[in-house]
């Protein structure tokens, strides 16, 4: 069986016994039955499930640290006189090759505040986004490179293994 369903199920079943199913119950189910399940993976079979979690425990705080980033830097320049915004346009060429974590991409790209996706080449070798805070369109490109496509690049192959 699935190891992250049975997290799942482990969840449920300790925010039921808790008496009330809240996001707290179920957080903390998880990760109890997150330790429960490594504890028994000897007993249960080998799994990537576990560095996957991890991995996507990093990848959140990656996220959540450049969308608080981008929210102060928007906010400063909306709420100061001086205008710091060079938007431009760059085609970003893309390592990652499915549809799906082409779509992860962009989707990760247009809710950072700031950025935008707009296309997708037809043979799927660039996203074309509009970013406001652009220097220049090399820096722009190495930003989103070396951090959205990477991090949904690592999840991806990860999950092939």
């Amino acid at each position: 069986m699935n190891y992250f369903i049975l997290n799942i199920i482990l969840a449920l079943t300790w925010a039921m016994l808790s008496g009330e199913i809240n996001l707290t119950n179920l957080t903390a189910g998880f990760f109890i039955g997150y330790v429960i399940l490594y504890i028994a993976r000897r007993a249960l079979g080998p799994s990537v499930y576990f560095s996957k979690v991890i991995k996507m425990v990093h990848f959140l705080g990656f996220f959540m640290k450049e969308l608080l980033i981008s929210n102060v830097r928007l906010a400063h320049d909306v709420l100061t006189w001086e205008f710091h915004m060079k938007p431009r346009i760059v085609a970003v060429p893309l390592s990652v090759k499915t549809d799906a974590e082409i779509t992860v991409l962009a989707n990760l790209i247009s809710l950072t505040p700031g950025t935008l996706s707009l296309d997708v080449s037809s043979d799927k070798s660039a996203l074309y986004v509009h970013v406001i805070y652009a220097e220049d369109e090399e820096t722009a490109k190495r930003e989103i490179k070396n951090g959205m496509e990477r991090w949904v690049s690592d999840l991806s192959s990860q999950e092939k293994e």
